[in-house]
């Protein structure tokens, strides 16, 4: 059952892992949902200082990366338009694989940029950089978290 249980905990990872990519999965919570179901529902166990403290930092990265999203185009000078346009092609472009995801809001910013500056067209261009910067920002974020949880798992499994 154990050998069950930690096969499930490899594929959350994973899913963990695609999550960090794919915009309607959670990837941190994920990847920590691994690590809990490890400590919790197995002999190998992990400091509860360590969960406690992991659970705050998901809940935070997770935060982040939403908000980097918006920071990323109200740097770059984009307004409401914009960042409904980046959110809007996050989502068209996660069926649009394997650069939909970049692609999508890059798009989508300029789109909803060009709708409030239509006369500077560089500007357009750089509020749809923003979004990529964003985007790029969030998903350094969450794989380092999810790689650090990762490597968690791998050395609870290896210490015991």
């Amino acid at each position: 059952m154990v050998t069950v249980i930690i096969a499930i905990c490899v594929l959350l990872l994973i899913v963990g892992f695609l999550g960090c990519i794919v915009p309607f999965i959670p990837g941190p919570p994920i990847s920590y949902a691994a690590l809990l179901i490890l400590s919790l529902a197995t002999p190998y166990q992990i400091d509860t200082n360590f969960l406690i403290e992991w659970a705050v930092i998901m809940i935070a990265i997770t935060a982040l990366d939403i908000w980097l999203q918006v920071y990323g185009v109200k740097k770059f000078g984009g307004k409401k338009k914009a960042i409904n346009g980046t959110m809007i092609g996050l989502v068209v472009g996660f069926f649009i694989p394997p650069f939909g995801v970049l692609i999508g809001p890059f798009a989508g910013a300029f789109v909803g940029a060009y709708m409030d500056e239509k006369d500077d067209l560089m500007k357009v261009f750089k509020i749809a950089l923003g979004a990529i910067v964003g985007f790029l920002g969030g998903l350094i974020l969450k794989v380092t978290v999810c790689g650090f949880m990762t490597y968690q798992f791998i050395t609870t499994l290896l210490d015991a």
